[in-house]
């Protein structure tokens, strides 16, 4: 761990009075100062100096890149990294600037104009560029990470990006926390993009955790019983590596879901962090997903299967590679394991792998008499921002202390066991009953799986209705004929034995988790045949 430290810049330029006395070109001799400064340890070259004498435009812009910055590779991608700098990997050329940091071109420029005075060329920034980009091929490979990365020596320690053009973070370590520089070098290094916005540097509020979190309560109206899921969530989204549950924010219309996305969302994204509606194609998501840390979708009133198969891999970890632009040999891969919220009042149906990574958060009715304004609401929250954001990383550093003895203390963990140990580290500090909460949600998402699935609903209802302990086993055609199906079949009805096998391999973990265990036997000349069985003591109907 380092002190903050200052940005590099090369020599000033030359005088005024330099200038007067050479008016044609201005600021070129502070420039060849500067660059023969930099330039010194290197060996001479012909082909460095012009006719004149002085090093040409690219050396300069080549020297400034070689002598303020270094370059790592993360995942095939160099970056250049500002020598005497905060830990903030640059992009090469990246047009967007590298979220507010700027792309090494845009670096070398600046520096550039700023010791001669003058717009160096295209040609000359062609030049520089291609050779820095030759030199950096043999730099060494080092992680770089998107506002939130676990120390590289102490696994329970993390940092939180706060996207300062400085570098200044929050460490995260069991039992405090502390805001200060990384090591460029031994420490965690940042990339940022056009969706990574600026955190304010959190303050210690008077009254601990406590204190910060009950701020947050007094501007999000949620439920009781869903108030601790929510604070559960935010700190799942300050752990790396992690998969987390998505958050969906329901309730009835003016319940100020949007809002109350938003300042979650803030929270652990920065303070002009937004909700962003669904986007047409799965590519489009993929590419956002990757550029930002949480994925905050916007009034959804329904979840396609693209869409639930999607959130379902971004919960755990998933990649998208796709053909790089302007090119027919090469790819570009894009990673992700990301927290996901959601907000709507209805998402309809739910698939099974979605509905076991959703949490469900309630929020209440608000008054006429509770209802602010929004001028009124943000100018509140933006004042206590700083003190919620202590107060919520006050909680982190003390659950994080206990988190390393959950794996003991659980006999049973839901599908995302380091979902459920953070739970019960949060039970621990708090008092709460977050990992029981989260367990008694589940399973109400269950039975609005089977609801929405008719098929689910007909074996669910076929098998209950023998005497259980109960097997059945045959062809997917024979178990088509003999389901009940809707009075009037619709296009979620399967019609062929095919359609009929893939929706109960989709719906089998939900209908064991209600006593009715469904498997694909071993496939024989006649076809591949399916078992229905009911468990001892599951209910008939």
């Amino acid at each position: 761990m380092s002190e903050t430290t200052t940005q590099h810049t090369v020599p000033a330029p030359g005088t005024g009075t330099e200038r007067e006395e050479r008016p044609e070109p201005a600021g070129y001799p502070g420039a060849a100062q500067a660059a023969a400064a930099m330039t010194a340890h290197l060996p001479q070259r012909d082909e460095r100096e012009s006719d004149s004498g002085r090093p040409r435009q690219a050396d300069i812009l080549r020297a400034i890149g070689e002598t303020g910055y270094r370059f790592v590779r993360c995942d095939q991608t160099i970056y250049a990294v500002a020598v005497d700098g905060g830990p903030v990997a640059r992009p090469i050329r990246a047009k967007g600037g590298g979220g507010g940091t700027g792309s090494l071109r845009q670096c070398l420029i600046r520096e550039y104009i700023r010791s001669t005075g003058r717009t160096p060329s295209q040609a000359a920034l062609a030049d520089a560029m291609a050779s820095l980009e030759a030199i950096a091929m043999e730099s060494p490979s080092q992680d770089i990470f998107l506002r939130v990365a676990a120390d590289p020596v102490d696994k329970w320690t993390t940092w939180l990006d706060l996207g300062r053009n400085d570098g200044v973070s929050v460490c995260i370590e069991p039992g405090s926390w502390s805001v200060l520089a990384p090591d460029p070098v031994d420490g965690p290094l940042w990339r940022r993009s056009r969706l990574l916005r600026e955190m304010p540097i959190p303050d210690h509020p008077p009254g601990g955790w406590k204190r910060g979190i009950e701020l947050l309560r007094q501007v999000l109206p949620m439920s009781t019983e869903s108030y601790p899921m929510a604070v559960a969530w935010l700190l799942a989204a300050l752990r790396p590596n992690m998969p987390r549950p998505v958050a969906y924010l329901t309730g009835e219309q003016g319940t100020g879901k949007s809002t109350g996305g938003r300042m979650m969302l803030r929270l652990v994204d920065g303070i002009d962090a937004h909700l962003r509606s669904v986007p047409k194609t799965e590519d489009d998501l993929a590419v956002t997903t990757a550029a930002g840390w949480c994925l905050a979708l916007d009034n959804l009133s329904g979840i396609p299967m693209w869409l639930s198969d999607f959130l379902s891999r971004v919960v755990t970890g998933d990649a998208l590679t796709k053909r790089e632009l302007y090119s027919d040999d090469d790819v570009v891969v894009l990673l992700y394991q990301r927290p996901v919220l959601l907000t709507g009042i209805d998402v309809g149906a739910l698939q099974g792998d979605l509905a076991e990574r959703m949490m469900p958060i309630q929020l209440e009715p608000i008054t006429s008499r509770q209802r602010r304004t929004e001028r009124h609401l943000w100018d509140t929250y933006g004042k206590a921002h700083p003190e919620i954001l202590g107060g919520l990383l006050d909680l982190a550093a003390l659950v994080w202390q206990k988190i390393p003895e959950a794996a003991d203390k659980l006999a049973e963990r839901p599908r995302m066991a380091d979902w459920a140990e953070l739970l019960w580290a949060l039970d621990e500090v708090t008092g709460w009953h977050t990992l029981t909460t989260y367990t008694g949600v589940q399973e109400a998402l269950i039975d609005d799986v089977i609801d929405g699935d008719p098929v689910a609903t007909a074996v669910l209802r076929w098998a209950r209705s023998h005497p259980s302990p109960w097997t059945w086993e045959g062809p997917a055609a024979r178990l088509l004929d003999l389901l009940d199906a809707p009075a009037s079949p619709d296009k979620d009805w399967p019609r062929t034995p095919a359609v009929l096998s893939s929706r109960l391999v989709r719906a089998a973990p939900a209908l064991r988790r209600r006593g009715v265990d469904v498997r694909k036997l071993q496939r024989t000349k006649t076809g591949r045949p399916l078992r229905i069985s009911t468990e001892p003591g599951t209910p008939t109907g």
